[in-house]
């Protein structure tokens, strides 16, 4: 691995350590906490609340700061999304993700957190997560099979 490669897999090991520190610390990998948090019309715990608003102050004027530097400190260029449409895949995957954070107060990010716990929800989680994303990935690749073969004729 080059000496650039290294760095950059050190600042994502860095990065996501800070990031995880940071979802245990905020009480983002207690489900019950989560559950608590999104139950707005029954006993509502508003304390995340405050993380989430605490992250939009420190993100938002970091993401001008960096974006204006042109490139990351170890890469040649960001990698943000190309796709800015608002479209039905979009809107229906968002809500799937809200009614299966609701349900269970796992979202992706504390939940790979949450693996360090070891405990048995988690892991069954993970496990599903993964296999969703799986068949995602497979009715993809079927989709753009039938449209190549579409095209083809």
């Amino acid at each position: 691995m080059s000496r650039s490669g290294v760095l950059r897999s050190f600042g994502a090991l860095v990065s996501g350590a800070i990031f995880g520190l940071g979802l245990a610390v905020s009480g983002m990998m207690n489900p019950a906490k989560v559950i608590g948090f999104l139950d707005v019309a029954g006993d509502w715990d508003p304390t995340l609340a405050f993380v989430m608003g605490g992250a939009l102050l420190v993100t938002v004027p970091a993401f001008r700061l960096i974006l204006g530097r042109g490139r990351p400190v170890f890469d040649r260029s960001f990698a943000l999304p190309d796709r800015t449409a608002v479209d039905g895949r979009l809107i229906s995957g968002a809500a799937l993700f809200g009614v299966g954070w609701g349900m269970v107060g796992f979202c992706p990010g504390p939940a790979v957190a949450a693996l360090a716990t070891g405990l048995t929800p988690v892991l069954v989680f993970v496990a599903a997560m993964v296999a969703g994303m799986a068949l995602q990935s497979c009715q993809q690749s079927a989709l753009s099979y039938q449209r190549r073969k579409k095209a083809e004729g």
